[in-house]
């Protein structure tokens, strides 16, 4: 994965003082050239983009339940986190290229470069991304 470690940042899930056995790793969006990339990803797995205002409360929440309950690697899922406030013209180009009306928070799981599932707000649930995941 050197590729696409180069091409996005990362960040683990653990926060220093957990105690969280989870190693999962995050990848910002930061750039629209990054989505040529989440296409070419989801061909091999599933990529889910996490679009989060970090002014919003609600969307606050929703990441923060979300992030710590993740109970899986990145073996057979990506998952990219967005912020909007920094990064509208990425949400834009996610709009138009996957054509999925935008929301905060809202999250896009994408395989063979189409949207196979999309939630907003209080749909957000791990469980259904891990019912995509292979067996």
């Amino acid at each position: 994965m050197g590729f696409f470690d180069k091409l996005f940042n990362t960040k683990s899930t653990q926060q220093e003082e957990s105690t969280s056995e989870s190693n999962f790793i995050w990848r910002q969006l930061e750039d629209i050239s990054q989505l040529d990339a989440v296409e070419q990803l989801s061909e091999e797995k599933l990529v889910v983009i996490f679009k989060h205002s970090v002014s919003c409360g609600i969307s606050n929440m929703v990441w923060h339940q979300f992030q710590n309950n993740i109970d899986y690697t990145n073996e057979h899922i990506e998952m990219l986190y967005l912020d909007l406030l920094a990064n509208r013209d990425i949400s834009n180009e996610i709009t138009r290229r996957f054509q999925v009306l935008h929301q905060s928070p809202q999250i896009l799981v994408i395989q063979n470069k189409e949207v196979v599932h999309h939630a907003s707000h209080s749909a957000i649930r791990l469980s259904n991304i891990k019912e995509l995941l292979p067996s």
